[in-house]
């Protein structure tokens, strides 16, 4: 028989209000957001888990309900389609052989391309912006969800304002409706563009988007058949669109009958949308994927997680199911479930860039420094906003570590902390100062005399920064660093405590 300690619950009943203090309120923040401050912690920690829950998804109906950054900065039109006077000029200047037209023509598209490239680029340091200085953090993680979910890249799609209106897309429904999103997909420009439906069309159907809405998006494989991704794409074939709006080309849809997952008739889209969520698989699909986001990856079999994890997961499908696909209701008691908070499933997942960067910033609360430098590093770690590797998403788990993408990620971390690059430091280094005293205050309050105490300090840091107490031999490190720093608590050594928690394997998780 397994250990005691080994066996995980798999009660979906809400934590004790007893049971939920500042470590239980720490992964809350963490899962369900991009950590917080000590402040935020021990105000979720005063609340309670309910109040604290209940705030996290506390979140508008609608994308940009908060004013910045403002995504009017965004051009609609670079990569929009040649006029017809365009189109006239490259068919007269083809027929006539006069390259002087066709090179201007090719120059005026080659510099759209690179307008566009830079967008992008704009585009991620807005994103990033949104995920630092957010008030609902759970919005901003739930899209980030979703992008690796319904996986688009803009490598594939090259139109930026696209790949923007997708990413509003996922804001607007992050804790809706599924089935309204799933609805929204097959209307998405960047979508349709990325998985070729805009190639579809009655007599020459094109599968892509019909197999992956089944085997990626809603049912995961084994749970339809070929038979039904060939009349899924029957049903979808005319969903295309006409520079940056979704349209239907009725001409092109093959309004044959039709039979998909048991279900017969001259379907549409929609219908092939109702079909899928119609089958129980679905919500417990969904379930899943969000399960193995903010509670377990599960990727370790060592784990002692695997069969009350399977439960949990029927369990919150059957939830989302109960709720007609609205995601609030499975979120909220996921969220507040025992299992949520069993010691397996904290500081059980390796952050991803984005959450190690983000994290790093909003619960050390260090200057941002330089967006363009966190993008890079990102990418550089295996996570580029708007270029996810392939229709499947990233990969998520041990994925993320390697002996290059460490290196990154302390880098990034010191970056943060210090201004320090490889190569230099950054130019506002001297001025963008980091004071990390500020993350003491709480300490101070809670127990008086204590921010002056180096065991104290270093103990509380490590609590704050690892989720759990130090090991002998790390406490043995600190004790050793602070003694060797004149054993007194100042911004320097606390700078120099934080620049060695954040280098421990522990720190890597979340």
């Amino acid at each position: 028989m397994a250990p005691e300690q080994t066996q995980v619950t798999a009660s979906l009943e809400p934590i004790a209000p007893a049971k939920f203090g500042y470590d239980q309120a720490r992964h809350l923040l963490s899962r369900a957001g991009f950590g917080g401050s000590p402040e935020q912690i021990r105000t979720l920690a005063d609340w309670g888990p309910a109040k604290s829950v209940d705030h996290l998804l506390d979140l508008p109906n609608s994308p940009g309900a908060y004013p910045w950054p403002k995504a009017d900065q965004f051009e609609t039109d670079i990569m929009r389609p040649p006029t017809e006077e365009e189109r006239r000029m490259y068919r007269e200047a083809a027929r006539a052989q006069n390259e002087d037209v066709l090179a201007q023509l090719r120059l005026k598209r080659q510099d759209a391309q690179r307008r566009d490239r830079q967008q992008v680029r704009q585009m991620q340091r807005w994103w990033l912006t949104r995920m630092i200085e957010t008030p609902r953090p759970l919005e901003e993680k739930l899209t980030l969800f979703w992008h690796g979910h319904f996986a688009t890249s803009y490598r594939t799609i090259e139109n930026s304002y696209h790949q923007f209106l997708q990413n509003q897309t996922f804001r607007a429904h992050a804790a809706g409706n599924f089935g309204e999103m799933l609805f929204a997909i097959i209307r998405d420009p960047a979508m349709l563009a990325y998985l070729n439906n805009n190639q579809n069309r009655k007599g020459r159907p094109n599968e892509n988007l019909a197999r992956e809405i089944m085997e990626l998006f809603s049912l995961g494989v084994g749970h339809y058949t070929e038979q039904d991704i060939k009349e899924g794409a029957r049903a979808l074939t005319g969903y295309t669109f006409e520079h940056n709006d979704f349209t239907f080309s009725k001409g092109q849809h093959d309004e044959g009958a039709k039979r998909i997952l048991g279900q017969a008739g001259n379907m549409d889209g929609d219908e092939f949308v109702k079909a899928i969520l119609a089958q129980r698989q679905c919500s417990r699909y969904i379930a899943g994927k969000l399960y193995r986001f903010f509670v377990n990856d599960l990727n370790d079999a060592s784990k002692p997680v695997g069969d009350a994890a399977e439960r949990v997961i029927d369990d919150l499908g059957a939830t989302l199911l109960a709720s007609r696909y609205e995601l609030k209701p499975m979120l909220r008691r996921m969220f507040l479930s025992q299992h949520f908070f069993a010691a397996p499933n904290v500081a059980s997942q390796i952050k991803s860039p984005a959450e190690l960067v983000v994290g790093a910033v909003r619960s050390l609360r260090t200057p941002v420094r330089d967006l363009g430098i966190l993008n890079d590093a990102m990418d550089l770690m295996g996570q580029n906003l708007f270029f996810p590797p392939n229709v499947a998403g990233w990969a998520g788990g041990r994925s993320w570590i390697n002996t290059s993408t460490l290196f990154v990620r302390q880098n990034i971390l010191n970056f943060l902390l210090t201004g320090k690059t490889p190569s230099g430091y950054d130019p506002l280094a001297s001025v963008e100062k980091y004071d990390p005293q500020i993350l003491l205050a709480d300490l101070a309050k809670s127990d008086p005399g204590a921010d002056k105490n180096p065991g104290k300090v270093a103990d509380y840091l490590a609590r704050f920064c690892l989720g759990a107490d130090l090991r002998t031999d790390q406490k043995r490190i600190l004790g050793e660093f602070m003694q060797t720093n004149g054993g007194r608590v100042t911004t320097d050594s606390v700078l120099g405590l934080l620049a060695l928690i954040t280098t421990m394997p522990e720190f890597q998780l979340t």
